[in-house]
């Protein structure tokens, strides 16, 4: 599978974006999928992700009711809704597949658990 996300750019503070990643090529609909997101100088940090089938979300608590994760599995698609923006969520956002369609225990968390990464899209928020 290709993952290609986008909709970054840049943005004042309180704004909104939606960023998209289309995957092309299989397994895509069985798999949980994730965003996470990198600024400079510091570590890759999870921000999102949602199982197959979108019966589960999971947010940290940085972004937690600022931020939505949702899928269209008909369109190969997956999105996230960023609400409130501040500049502290300035990063490039990378959309990643599961291995699995579920997640067990919290480990969303763990890079380790994704097998494709898309290039990123950078979002920029100025204060």
């Amino acid at each position: 599978v290709q993952l290609q996300a986008s909709g970054g750019g840049l943005v004042q503070a309180g704004g909104s974006l939606r960023l998209s990643c289309a995957a092309s090529g299989h397994p895509f609909s069985t798999r949980g999928m994730s965003w996470f997101r990198q600024a400079p100088g510091k570590e890759r940090e999870f921000v999102a992700a949602i199982t197959w089938s979108s019966d589960s979300t999971y947010y940290p608590n940085s972004v937690k009711g600022r931020v939505t994760i949702s899928r269209d599995n008909a369109e190969n698609m997956v999105y996230l809704q960023i609400n409130s923006l501040k500049p502290e969520d300035t990063a490039v956002y990378y959309c990643a597949r599961a291995t699995t369609g579920y997640y067990y225990g919290s480990d969303y968390y763990l890079p380790d658990r994704y097998d494709a990464w898309g290039q990123g899209t950078q979002v920029t928020v100025s204060s």
